[in-house]
């Protein structure tokens, strides 16, 4: 067992400056959707271009409201990816309609443009893409689909804040784009998310379906039009995010720097020497929310085997982002089954996350890849 402390694969930020100000929402007397969650929507809609932003309790309920404003329901398929956590394809069944997969792209690990097209049916209406660690698909191909074929798209975007395409933020452009807040993100309020819509009346709708369908005028008057649930960001949580706004680009370049460490130390003979995958180099688009690789195949037991032993031998944390969702006992009684996807089979079964948070070091980095290229060496 290393006499190093212990790693993790991730670990939030929250400075002092911030945990003053979730002080002084829990003395105001205000600690529901009030002030701070509208400061912070209008925060985010300037760092996404101006467009509008609704802020809520969770990255997942995100997905669902903007396919119910989409109007997608029973009879309808949106095509997504088997390699995500599982909310993503989950939505899709919430509003009724019917989620097919289209298998990933063994480099970039996000979904494959060339099988979503091949998965469009009559009854699809949208695509529901990944940017797995961050890292965007082809934006251009992806709307050039969409728009040939009439589809709505919901971007998950969960793990993507601060990434870019061309230059353009991702969320400053597109259809919907969904970006979770989680306790892991690059930016986090501890849990929630935010919606970014096309217009005004699609924001409004986004308000009612995050609060039990409700619309309010004058001093008392309120109806309700639409079924909504109970979806809100709090004024606490928002004050958290209203603290990470003011780090979001210095955190992605630390993430970056650590990113040029990690290629750096693994070097260029690390595949070829481990039988090992490494992530593709997307300096410039990605935001580097994840480092993950790929482990060489030694049959089962493989991933766990190596989480094991970096833990117990080097007092390293790591994760695994994700299992492929069409594998789940709820996706098997849907007719899914093994072999139907391949590429995101293999990958969901050896990938392994690395440690990449903010306050970790250039130090920390040489210690994981050297713990990494021991463990492979056995």
């Amino acid at each position: 067992m290393s006499a190093l402390p212990f790693l993790p694969f991730s670990r939030p930020t929250i400075d002092e400056d911030t945990i003053a100000a979730v002080g002084e929402v829990l003395r105001s007397g205000w600690i529901t959707s009030g002030p701070k969650v509208q400061a912070f929507e209008a925060q985010l809609s300037d760092y996404f271009g101006g467009r509008p932003v609704r802020t809520f309790n969770s990255g997942t309920c995100t997905m669902e409201i903007a396919l119910r404003i989409a109007g997608i329901g029973p009879g309808d398929e949106v095509i997504t990816t088997p390699i995500s956590w599982v909310a993503t394809a989950n939505v899709i069944i919430e509003v009724g309609a019917t989620p097919v997969f289209a298998d990933i792209d063994p480099v970039t690990r996000n979904i494959d443009l060339d099988k979503v097209e091949a998965a469009i049916t009559p009854r699809t209406k949208a695509i529901i893409p990944v940017y797995l660690s961050g890292l965007p698909v082809d934006m251009d191909r992806l709307y050039a689909i969409a728009k040939k074929h009439n589809l709505r798209v919901v971007e998950d975007a969960a793990q993507a804040m601060g990434s870019k395409w061309n230059g353009q933020r991702i969320g400053a452009f597109g259809d919907f784009v969904s970006f979770s807040f989680q306790a892991n993100k690059n930016l986090t309020t501890g849990e929630g998310g935010c919606l970014v819509l096309n217009n005004a009346d699609e924001a409004r709708l986004a308000e009612k379906y995050r609060l039990q369908g409700v619309t309010r005028s004058g001093v008392d008057g309120i109806d309700v039009d639409v079924l909504g649930g109970k979806y809100n960001m709090t004024d606490i949580t928002a004050a958290i995010g209203l603290g990470q706004m003011k780090t979001i680009d210095k955190v992605n370049a630390h993430r970056e720097q650590l990113a040029r460490k990690y290629f750096e130390c693994f070097g260029d003979e690390f595949e070829a020497q481990t039988g090992a995958q490494l992530p593709q180099q997307a300096f410039g688009s990605s935001n580097w929310h994840l480092f993950q690789i790929i482990l060489p195949d030694q049959g089962e037991g493989t991933r766990a085997n190596f989480m094991t032993r970096l833990q117990k031998e080097f007092n390293i944390g790591t994760g695994y982002h994700y299992a492929p969702i069409h594998l789940f006992t709820m996706y098997r009684a849907r007719g899914f089954k093994e072999g139907m996807f391949p590429v995101s089979e293999k990958i969901g079964r050896l990938t392994v996350t690395l440690p990449m948070f903010y306050e970790m070091t250039l130090a920390d980095v040489e210690r994981v890849v050297a713990a990494v290229k021991q463990v492979l060496a056995k």
